[in-house]
């Protein structure tokens, strides 16, 4: 006689458990598929960031470049002089 509450209890309880499993499975595939979908396209906060350090590479890349045109022109004019004396 003990045991009939304790099943009716855990039926009651398992079948909340149980719909919310076959929730989970039927919503799968659309998970799924917006998983996917976030996967395959670039949001426009990730967008933002890439250009930035595009950017940012190419303003390195330039400094780099001036820096060392900068060094010959004095290795250059340093050589000038050198030959004038």
């Amino acid at each position: 006689m003990r045991v009939l509450p304790v099943i009716v209890l855990l039926g009651l309880l398992m079948g909340g458990c149980v719909a919310r499993t076959a929730a989970n499975i039927v919503t799968l595939p659309v998970r799924a598929a917006g998983q996917g979908v976030d996967w395959a396209t670039t949001s426009e906060e990730e967008a933002d960031r890439n250009r930035g350090r595009a950017i940012r590479k190419q303003e390195e890349r330039e400094a780099k470049e001036r820096r060392k045109a900068e060094k010959e022109a004095r290795k250059r004019q340093r050589e000038q002089a050198d030959q004038r004396y």
